[in-house]
């Protein structure tokens, strides 16, 4: 396979300058200044943090409610011109990119906190509403958000692309956490997914149909999610492995052991070796386990102890121990910044990340075999993994400048994916689908990719909502 076909774009008509002129002509009654063709900010729009090569909208709007969102789309529908959802340009396959050109609706100005419900542990919240900002403001209440894959995501952009990280092992991805949403279909209709009641059996379960949509099937509008009550203690800790095996093993026994991990992370030897440098630390530059746990003082003091014990048993050592919030935010921004780290080991690359998921079972001999890979390929791929649901990823420098070190990477980048669909796991984890892994959606889902265009063909048959994304 070639690296074009690895990395696929899909090419498609742009819209003529007289259609766009007649669109925005219908949209600057009701957005005025809030439309604009200005280059800057048009290119600005055509690219995410992902690998992919970017690609500017012809127009960009700004609307600040439902009913702008709907007259946009029903006149894009009117006109045939693409529609992209835009958040804050976090997301990591290429979905805001516009491949064919159209109005990127950028949803930042969303950005109001509806409600919040402490009682009943939720809140409602515009898109563009970012996971810190709803965080900052229940501070006071005792409850937080759980979501948090590292970035200062929006909840549009979190919902659209189904996204997870480091909290995920025990409060649930966005899927788990989203009770309702509005979203503007294809031809304007405005409907309601779900309600505010924490189970429902009435139809077809139109909010998780939208969760992981990545803007294909509509634009989210507003959404209600879960709330959960802040833990009354909260420790962290980080451990050392001579090899991946015994921190997976560990990982695998603090599961059957139905230890409540809130955090279990890892980062390889060369991860670790670029967060020292990066973020002058001076962590063991070897495998290691990122923890923490949730719960009361009691709990979490026996919670550590056990899981300190396994470590032990798997060959952990170089424990560090952090129960103050101070120390604690500085483990957890090392983690975070890994793979700015990850990216300042080869300076002026070119970086791909990767994102697999596999039964648990499977990853400590997925991760051996990605490893070996990794240095028969000779590549610079540090390796992050929120391996408590199975879940890691590479962050691949590359000069993209080199046709030998594009194929090289476009061939391992497919024996990954095949290896994690050959263990019974997915092409993505949490980053979606987009334009990078489309090649992969038949492979994984057989006649279930047909159903998914079949759904798409049924709610978009204007094709205009985010085109050549997911499907």
């Amino acid at each position: 396979m070639s690296s074009a076909a690895a990395f696929p774009a899909e090419a498609g008509d742009r819209p003529s300058p007289a259609t766009l002129e007649a669109l925005i002509a219908a949209l600057e009654p009701i957005l005025g200044e809030r439309i604009t063709t200005a280059t800057g900010i048009r290119e600005a729009h055509g690219h995410d943090e992902s690998w992919h090569h970017p690609a500017a909208p012809d127009a960009v709007c700004f609307p600040h409610t439902t009913d702008e969102v709907a007259a946009i789309v029903r006149a894009c529908a009117a006109h045939r011109v693409p529609v992209i959802p835009y958040g804050v340009g976090t997301s990591i396959e290429g979905q805001v990119i516009a491949e064919r050109g159209g109005l990127c609706v950028d949803l930042a100005q969303m950005n109001a906190i509806v409600d919040v419900r402490a009682e009943d542990m939720d809140a409602t919240v515009q898109p563009g509403v970012t996971r810190v900002q709803l965080n900052t403001e229940l501070r006071a209440t005792g409850l937080f958000f759980s979501v948090d894959p590292g970035a200062d995501a929006s909840f549009g952009g979190m919902a659209s692309t189904r996204a997870s990280g480091t909290n995920t092992v025990r409060y649930g991805t966005i899927r788990e956490n989203v009770l309702a949403m509005t979203v503007v279909m294809p031809d304007g209709r405005v409907v309601k997914t779900g309600s505010r009641a924490r189970k429902s059996a009435a139809g077809y379960d139109l909010n998780h149909l939208m969760v992981g949509a990545e803007g294909t099937l509509g634009i989210i509008t507003e959404l209600t999610v879960k709330l959960h009550g802040l833990p009354e203690a909260i420790s962290s800790a980080t451990v050392a492995f001579e090899d991946v095996a015994g921190a997976i093993d560990t990982v695998i026994a603090s599961i059957q052991y139905g230890i409540p991990m809130a955090r279990i992370e890892l980062m390889d030897a060369l991860a670790m070796r670029a967060v020292n440098r990066f973020s002058h630390l001076d962590y063991a530059e070897k495998p290691t386990l990122f923890l923490e746990f949730h719960g009361t003082h009691a709990g979490v003091t026996e919670q550590a102890e056990t899981m300190a014990e396994l470590c032990q048993e798997f060959g952990g050592s170089d424990f560090a121990w952090a129960t103050k919030e101070e120390a604690r935010q500085t483990l957890w921004q090392a983690r975070h910044e890994a793979a700015y780290a990850a990216k300042a080991l080869r300076p002026g690359m070119e970086f791909l990340a990767t994102d697999i998921c596999v039964p648990i079972s499977k990853l400590a001999a997925c991760i051996e075999a990605t490893q070996t890979d990794v240095d028969a390929c000779g590549l610079v791929a540090p390796l992050l993994g929120h391996v408590g649901d199975g879940n890691f990823h590479l962050v691949v420098a590359v000069d993209r400048e080199s046709e030998e070190e594009l194929a090289t990477l476009a061939a391992f980048n497919r024996r990954l994916i095949e290896r994690a669909l050959d263990a019974g796991g997915t092409c993505t984890g949490e980053h979606g689908i987009g334009t990078g892994k489309r090649v992969y959606m038949e492979a994984e889902h057989g006649e279930g990719w047909a159903v998914m265009r079949t759904i798409k063909q049924a709610l978009d048959p204007l094709g205009i909502m985010n085109p050549g994304k997911l499907v």
